[in-house]
């Protein structure tokens, strides 16, 4: 089987690659099981694009956990997310801390159970010094309450005289998002064939290429990952320009 880390440019990675981990419901009910089961066994996937991030060192990944719309799903469905994400921060976070891995998380966790607040904060702390990379967790996350926290934090900024209307830019508006430490993210990819952003990181995906892929997120693979890389460095990123404008 051919090594596709050997076709990937190691000088034109993205910065920042984010996903949203679709089809775990498809793919334990296309094995005659409940959506729950699928959940669980899409912990594997979640370890291969964390390691295939790792080896060819993209500095920043994203990965949409659990958005402030899945609290709408059902209560035994929630309940087995939040216990999934407990254990899985319970048996990842040494490997995280190993790897040298800096474990963020974006979104308003103040409505999560306490024991997995509790457990997500101990795991930023633990892996705070690291260098080696960021992995980002997207938790009770949905860009639109994000991009209206941003507005309301500016707007009350401009009623105490601390800015001036003029002043506002993209800058300043990017100070107010959760992601205001990162870069924007370079590579989005989608699971599961639904061709859909769900309402994720809608600022910040602005000029990223889009990946919709039709593999059920438990069937993920470091192959897969990689062949995304591939796919994305074949693609020319004009910002607006034209292909001539980019030719030295």
């Amino acid at each position: 089987m051919q090594d596709l880390r050997k076709l990937i440019n190691k000088d034109k990675l993205p910065k920042h690659v984010a996903v949203i981990m679709d089809g775990n419901g498809r793919w334990a009910k296309s094995r005659g099981e409940e959506r729950t089961f699928g959940h669980r066994n899409a912990i594997n996937a979640v370890r291969n694009v964390i390691n295939a991030c790792n080896e060819i060192h993209i500095p920043y990944l994203t990965l949409y956990t659990f958005s402030s719309e899945n609290w709408n799903r059902p209560k035994d469905e929630v309940d087995t997310l939040m216990s999934l994400l407990s254990e899985t921060l319970l048996l990842e976070a040494e490997e995280i801390f190993t790897k040298g891995l800096r474990m963020h998380v974006v979104g308003d966790i103040s409505q999560l159970p306490d024991l997995v607040r509790d457990q997500l904060i101990n795991v930023i702390e633990l892996t705070k010094d690291n260098k080696n990379g960021n992995l980002i967790l997207a938790l009770n996350y949905g860009s639109q309450k994000e991009i209206l926290k941003a507005v309301k934090e500016i707007s009350q900024d401009v009623k105490e005289g601390k800015i001036d209307v003029d002043d506002i830019d993209e800058k300043i508006f990017q100070d107010h998002l959760y992601t205001k430490y990162f870069p924007e993210v370079d590579l989005m990819i989608r699971t599961s064939g639904e061709v859909r952003i769900s309402n994720f990181l809608l600022w910040q995906i602005a000029y990223a290429e889009l990946q919709f892929l039709d593999v059920l997120w438990p069937d993920f693979t470091k192959d897969t990952f990689f062949q995304c890389i591939i796919d994305y460095q074949n693609k020319e990123r004009r910002y607006g320009k034209t292909s001539e404008q980019l030719i030295p």
